[in-house]
C-alpha cells in the first residue's frame, strides 16, 4: 500500500506549488504496485462528465469544512453524515439526500497549471508525456469502443461536448469520426441543420457533388484515410439534416431553461437530458462549467463562488432529477444507467482566506459520482479537520484518487477494458487507454458501486 505523505512534509512542497509547482509532491514519495488484470464493473451505457474549469474550492462546497470564514447564507447542514452548503447548493442536496449521488473527498491532483490539468482530466495521462500529445480525449475512446453498436436509427455521433470555449481535447490520434461534436445549446436548437436555398436544391447539389467524387470517396480512395474521413464526415453531417427528431433534440421550452437555471450550464444540462432521452447514438457527454477560479472575493454576493455553484446547483440537480424520472431499460431508469462525474483540476487552499479575499490552487480537491450503478448518498474518502490533506483514501489501493483512476471508473462503468492498449499509433508505441508506467496506474473505484 503506498503511503500518505506527512503532513509537515505535504505543507512544505504545497506551499511552493501554490506559486506554481508543476508537479504534485506525492509523486516523488512513492511507487505503486499495479497488475494488468481489469476489474469491469458494466453497470453503465452512458456518461456524462462535468468538467469544472476554475477548480471549485472544495472547502465551501463538496468537502464543507465550517469557520470562521464561512458565509451564514452558505447554512451549513448534515446530510447522510456529511457536512453540505445547503443554502449554497439546496437542490444538489435535495439529490444527495435521495441517494442519486456519492461524494469523492480523497482526490488529488498532479500539477497546479488549470490548462495542463483540465487536458490532463480529459486524456487520463500528462499531456506534456510522449502519447499526451496524441492522446484521444475519454469521449473519443468510447465512441470507438461502441461504434460496432450503433443502429442506422442513430444519426449523431457518438461523444457530444458542449465545452462553453473550455480547453476541449479532441480525437487525438483516432479517426475524426470519433471527434468531439461541439455544440452550443440553445432554446432554438442546433443551426444549420437546414440550407437557405431549400430541401430540394440542397439535395441536388448534393447529389450531384457525390456523383462526381464519388470514386475518391470510396473505401481504399487514392486520396487517403484523410480524404475517406472528410467524406465520411460530411455524409455523417448529411444524416443530421432535414430530421426533424435530431432538430427536436436539441430544443428545449423556456419553461425547462429557467428550471435548470437560465444559464449556458443548465442549457447544456438539458441538451444532455434530451440526447440521452433520443436514443440516437450519443454515450458520452461532456459540459464544462467555469467560473471557478476564485483567487479574490471568493464570497462576494451573485459572484465569487456563489455563481457557479448555484448554476451548478440547479442545472445538476434537474438534470439527475428529469434522468431519475426517465424509464431506460429492463426496469432501470436512464439515471441507473448514465454515469455522471463532475470535477475541477484540483482543489483551493483551506482555512482562511488570502489578502485578497480568495482561495489559491490546492492539490487535495473532491468529485461528484453519480448515477451509472453507483450506491449513492455515501462519501469515499476523508480529509483531515482543516481539509489540508487526505486522511483517509476510503478505497483499497490506499492512496489519494488520480485523474488516472476517474478515467478507470468511467471505462469499467461502461463495460471497457481500460488495461486495453491499441497497437496502432502514430508513435509505435502501443497506446494504452490507461497509461501504466507512471506511480499511480488508474484502479477503478469500485467502492462506489458496492
Amino acid at each position: 500500500m503506498d503511503p500518505i505523505i506527512d503532513r509537515r512534509v505535504f505543507f512544505k512542497f504545497a506551499a511552493a506549488g501554490l506559486t506554481g509547482c508543476f508537479v504534485s509532491p506525492m509523486e516523488m514519495f512513492a511507487q505503486s504496485s499495479y497488475t494488468q488484470q481489469a476489474t469491469i464493473i458494466g453497470t453503465a451505457k452512458n456518461v456524462i462528465f462535468l468538467l469544472l474549469p476554475g477548480a471549485p474550492s472544495q472547502v465551501d462546497t463538496l468537502d464543507l469544512k465550517v469557520g470562521s470564514w464561512t458565509p451564514a447564507n452558505f447554512n451549513p447542514t448534515t446530510i447522510n453524515g456529511a457536512d453540505w452548503p445547503g443554502g449554497l447548493m439546496p437542490a444538489l442536496a435535495g439529490q444527495f439526500n435521495l441517494n442519486n449521488f456519492s461524494i469523492v473527498r480523497s482526490c488529488q491532483s498532479s500539477a497546479l497549471v488549470h490548462s495542463l490539468l483540465q487536458s490532463w482530466n480529459q486524456i487520463a495521462r500528462s499531456p506534456t508525456s510522449a502519447t499526451g500529445k496524441i492522446a484521444p480525449n475519454i469521449g473519443s475512446i468510447v465512441a470507438y469502443e461502441f461504434e460496432s453498436q450503433r443502429t442506422a436509427a442513430q444519426k449523431l455521433p457518438g461523444f457530444l461536448s458542449m465545452s462553453s470555449g473550455g480547453a476541449l481535447q479532441g480525437a487525438g490520434y483516432f479517426s475524426g469520426k470519433f471527434s468531439p461534436f461541439d455544440v452550443g445549446p440553445n432554446p432554438g436548437g442546433i443551426a444549420n441543420l437546414t440550407n437557405p436555398d431549400g430541401e430540394a436544391l440542397f439535395t441536388t447539389r448534393y447529389n450531384m457533388l457525390q456523383s462526381l467524387d464519388s470514386s475518391l470517396r470510396a473505401a481504399g480512395s487514392p486520396m487517403g484515410a484523410k480524404f475517406e474521413e472528410m467524406s465520411d464526415y460530411y455524409s455523417s453531417a448529411r444524416r443530421m439534416m432535414y430530421d426533424n427528431v435530431v432538430a427536436n433534440t436539441f430544443r428545449f421550452t423556456t419553461a425547462d431553461q429557467l428550471r435548470y437555471g437560465n444559464s449556458g450550464f443548465g442549457n447544456a444540462c438539458v441538451t444532455a437530458r434530451n440526447v440521452l432521452q433520443s436514443n440516437l447514438g450519443v454515450r458520452y457527454i461532456q459540459i464544462d462549467h467555469g467560473g471557478w477560479d476564485n483567487h479574490t472575493n471568493i464570497y462576494q454576493a451573485n459572484a465569487g463562488v456563489y455563481r457557479p455553484a448555484q448554476q451548478l446547483d440547479l442545472g445538476l440537480a434537474n438534470l439527475m432529477s428529469d434522468l431519475s424520472l426517465t424509464p431506460g431499460s429492463n426496469g432501470k431508469t436512464l439515471l441507473d444507467e448514465t454515469l455522471i462525474v463532475a470535477k475541477g483540476e484540483f482543489g483551493r487552499t483551506v482555512g482562511r482566506l488570502t489578502t485578497q479575499g480568495g482561495r489559491d490552487h490546492y492539490f487535495v480537491h473532491s468529485a461528484i459520482v453519480g448515477g451509472g450503478g453507483v450506491r449513492g448518498g455515501r462519501v469515499i474518502g476523508k480529509t483531515t479537520a482543516d481539509g489540508a490533506y487526505v486522511e483517509d483514501p476510503g478505497w483499497s489501493p490506499g492512496r489519494p484518487v488520480y485523474a488516472e483512476d476517474i478515467a478507470a471508473t468511467i471505462y469499467s462503468a461502461l463495460g471497457i477494458n481500460y488495461t486495453k492498449t491499441l497497437r496502432d499509433d502514430p508513435l509505435g508505441r502501443g497506446f494504452e487507454y490507461i497509461p501504466t508506467n507512471t506511480p499511480y496506474p488508474g484502479q477503478p473505484i469500485t467502492e462506489l458501486f458496492q
